[in-house]
C-alpha cells in the first residue's frame, strides 16, 4: 500500500479497491510504514564531510570547508480552497516550498517539508537553522546557496548582478572579466554538480510542518 501511494501517487480510494481495504486501513498502515522510514532517518541522511585542503577537485578545490549546496524547490499539492492563496507559488502554482541540502554525491543532509508555496525560501532557510532538531553547521563550515538567500555565518551566496547560470557560461562566448564573475562561475559550477532538484517529488499530504 505504502509504495503504491509513494512512487505511483495513488490515491486512497485507488488503493482501496486494489488490496480490497477500507480507505481508514488505507491510510493506517500508509502512516505505520512512513513512521517506521521516518525513524531510519540517522541511517538514511548522509553525514556532510567538507572539502578538504587541497583538494584536487576541480569543482571542489575553490571552497575549502564548504560541505556543498542547498535550495529550495516546489513540490505539488492539493489544498482545500480556502488555503490555495497561502500556497500559490510566485508562477501561480498550488505548492509546498521545501528545503533540500545535499552532500557532493548527492546524498541527502536534511530534508524541511510543509512550507507553505508563497514562503521566501529565505524564511524556510531560517526556521530550518533555529529548530532544536533542525540544520546545523560546524563552525568554520558553510553551504552554497543562490542569491534567494543571504551571505552569513554558514551560507557563501555569489554576487548579485553579476553573471552567473551556467548556461551564460556555455554558450563559449562569454568568459570571466573580472574576479566576480569568476567566482559565480566557479559557484554556479560548484552547485550545479549537485543537481538534487532533479528527484522525482513523491505525493505526501502535507498538514502540518514535517522534517527529518
Amino acid at each position: 500500500m505504502f509504495l503504491s501511494v509513494l512512487p505511483h501517487h495513488k490515491k486512497n480510494r485507488t488503493v482501496k479497491y486494489d488490496f480490497i481495504r477500507s480507505g481508514r486501513t488505507v491510510s493506517k498502515h500508509f502512516h505505520r510504514v512512513l513512521n517506521a522510514v521516518l525513524r531510519l532517518h540517522p541511517l538514511l541522511l548522509a553525514h556532510p564531510t567538507p572539502v578538504p585542503p587541497h583538494s584536487n577537485c576541480p569543482r571542489w578545490k575553490w571552497f575549502e570547508g564548504c560541505l556543498d549546496a542547498l535550495d529550495g524547490t516546489y513540490i505539488d499539492v492539493s489544498v482545500k480552497a480556502q488555503d490555495m492563496a497561502r500556497y500559490r507559488t510566485r508562477k501561480g502554482s498550488i505548492a509546498v516550498n521545501v528545503l533540500g541540502v545535499c552532500d557532493r554525491d548527492m546524498h541527502f543532509i536534511y530534508v524541511l517539508a510543509g512550507w507553505e508555496g508563497s514562503a521566501a525560501d529565505s524564511r524556510v532557510l531560517r526556521d530550518a537553522i533555529t529548530r532544536a532538531t533542525g540544520l546545523k553547521i560546524p563552525r568554520g563550515n558553510y553551504y552554497l546557496v543562490d542569491s534567494g538567500y543571504s551571505n552569513g555565518e554558514g551560507f557563501f551566496s555569489p554576487y548579485h548582478g553579476i553573471l552567473y547560470h551556467l548556461k551564460e557560461w556555455e554558450s563559449g562566448n562569454n568568459t570571466p572579466q573580472n574576479h566576480q564573475e569568476f567566482f559565480n562561475m566557479k559557484h554556479a559550477s560548484a552547485r550545479g554538480e549537485t543537481g538534487w532538484k532533479t528527484i522525482t517529488p513523491c505525493m505526501v499530504h502535507y498538514r502540518k510542518k514535517k522534517h527529518c
